[in-house]
């Protein structure tokens, strides 16, 4: 595989929204070729997703971006913990998730960037897109990163072939090159057989979906479970089968996480951040982030900077 460029470029630590919030790029439909809902290559002199903002400004992105390095050492900021990749590491960011690229490091490898919405549903659970309890840093063994490399050199040879099949096959083979990619890198992040039986548990799976889809409005495990189809008891024993906590410590651990992002990444008045995660009132905002932090949210806020 050549050596690809990823390069940072200048900027500050702020908040990048119009709105004091954090800015979240869409993917970039226009530049993939024949308009699919994925690209794949190096990431160099195009705009990708920055062509407004300094990419190592904190940011969110509604689409996955898996990098494999070719060399290193990287860092890279995902939701609080920086990174340190090398040469045959891997760095999976999903939709949602907070991140910086480092201004001073010179990324160099392939990037994969994909829509959710580009693979059926069932590649999706399958594959483990939503899989946020597992780390983003990945560290293949020699003959697993050869199979990956392998499969991410044929997706990148299918991704670029646009003369050989119409544009209907191309995107049904990119789908079925893309799921292959994914299926090994997905074997790589569930390297247990704890967290494959957790991700097959569909109940667990549709509560955290659910929570990740309704958290900033919704804290109540009662009405998940209501509108779920399920009752309380069974979704406390298939949270805790799949995290070892209850279903109320999932969702706060989820709200907490949304709530670090804006105290840490933008200028949002605290309560208008309480209010973001579902509490009107700050004083209750800030009574529950005490709780779960041992700090209030000014000083976590003044200790991030």
């Amino acid at each position: 595989m050549a050596d690809d460029n990823i390069r940072g470029r200048a900027g500050d630590d702020g908040a990048d929204g119009d709105d004091g919030g954090i800015r979240t790029f869409p993917f970039p439909v226009e530049l993939s070729v024949g308009g699919v809902g994925m690209r794949v290559g190096p990431m160099g002199a195009d705009p990708t997703w920055h062509s407004a903002a300094s990419p190592h400004r904190v940011h969110r992105i509604d689409f996955h971006v898996v990098m494999l390095f070719s060399e290193g050492l990287v860092r890279h900021m995902v939701d609080f913990a920086e990174y340190r990749a090398t040469a045959g590491d891997l760095l999976w960011i999903r939709p949602g998730q907070v991140h910086r690229f480092s201004e001073s490091d010179e990324y160099r490898g392939t990037v994969l960037t994909m829509q959710p919405g580009f693979l059926p549903r069932a590649t999706v659970e399958e594959t483990g897109l939503y899989r946020y309890d597992l780390p983003p840093l990945l560290r293949p063994d020699g003959a697993r990163l050869a199979g990956l490399r392998d499969s991410l050199d044929q997706l990148r040879r299918e991704y670029e072939d646009t003369a050989t099949l119409p544009p209907g096959l191309h995107t049904a083979v990119l789908r079925h090159s893309l799921t292959a990619f994914l299926l090994r890198l997905a074997h790589l992040a569930a390297n247990s057989a704890e967290a494959a039986r957790r991700q097959a548990d569909t109940t667990f799976t549709l509560f955290r979906d659910a929570v990740e889809e309704d958290f900033a409005t919704n804290h109540s495990v009662s009405a998940y479970a209501d509108a779920l189809g399920y009752s309380r008891r069974t979704l406390v024993r298939a949270v805790r089968a799949a995290t070892g906590e209850t279903p109320k410590g999932f969702i706060d651990k989820r709200v907490v996480l949304e709530a670090k992002r804006l105290l840490a990444h933008t200028d949002l008045p605290i309560g208008r951040v309480g209010a973001a995660v579902g509490f009107p009132d700050a004083a209750n905002f800030s009574k529950f982030f005490q709780q779960h932090t041992d700090l209030t949210p000014a000083a976590f806020r003044a200790e991030m900077r």
